[in-house]
């Protein structure tokens, strides 16, 4: 008897898994179209059940957070995936700027998400227990690279790891945000695999033309 009731038990976790993480995929598009303001419960659990969001999350600030949340530890997921032990320091930096570029690209909810916290003063960002030392991941990571440019004689000394993200998001960034604005006005096209592929490029480029020692006259 003891398997059977294991078995009845997972089946019962997963049961409730698929639950929130198809509560948290209707609610993502719900919040990235029409941000915490906009976004009822009632058009959310027109796709779902009332009964099940405040089940599980008790109402719409809870399930935002848990939207918020999971857009957050995903791109940190994506980040620790990337291969930096290999090559320079240099080629493992343009790894993971491309990286990031390209997942922003690929991931525009995640981009609309943070647009739509930072209008609420990241209020519910503060909210998430343990979310802050997680986002420290990437600069821990960026950190040990930094560390080994330095030593290896191709980066110059006192970069900021923070910074250095900081800038790295911001040109990852902008080719969501301001997709649509800058492709009316000045028609570039910002959205295609090779547009991606060349911006991806560009923004590494451009990156460790700043964090490279300049070649001595």
């Amino acid at each position: 008897m003891a398997a059977p009731d294991k078995l009845a038990r997972r089946s019962r976790a997963e049961t409730r898994q698929e639950a929130i993480n198809e509560l948290v995929d209707i609610a993502t598009t719900e919040f990235v179209e029409k941000g915490l303001a906009g976004a009822r419960i009632d058009e959310i659990a027109g796709k779902s059940t009332k009964r099940k969001i405040y089940y599980y999350f008790g109402g719409k600030d809870e399930l935002y957070r848990a939207v918020l949340e999971r857009a957050y530890r995903r791109v940190r997921s994506s980040e620790s995936s990337v291969d930096v032990t290999f090559g320079t320091a240099a080629e493992a930096l343009r790894r993971l700027i491309e990286h990031d570029v390209r997942y922003h690209s690929e991931h525009p909810e995640l981009v609309r998400l943070v647009m739509n916290e930072n209008i609420h003063r990241a209020d519910h960002l503060r909210q998430i227990d343990g979310l802050r030392n997680d986002n420290r991941q990437v600069i821990d990571l960026l950190a040990a690279i930094v560390a080994r440019g330095e030593a290896e004689g191709i980066f110059r000394s006192g970069i900021d790891p923070v910074e250095l993200h900081m800038n790295m998001t911001a040109l990852a960034f902008y080719n969501v945000s301001n997709q649509f604005t800058f492709s009316h006005n000045f028609g570039i096209d910002m959205t295609s695999p090779s547009a991606v592929a060349r911006r991806a490029s560009q923004v590494a480029d451009i990156i460790l033309a700043w964090i490279k020692l300049k070649p001595a006259r």
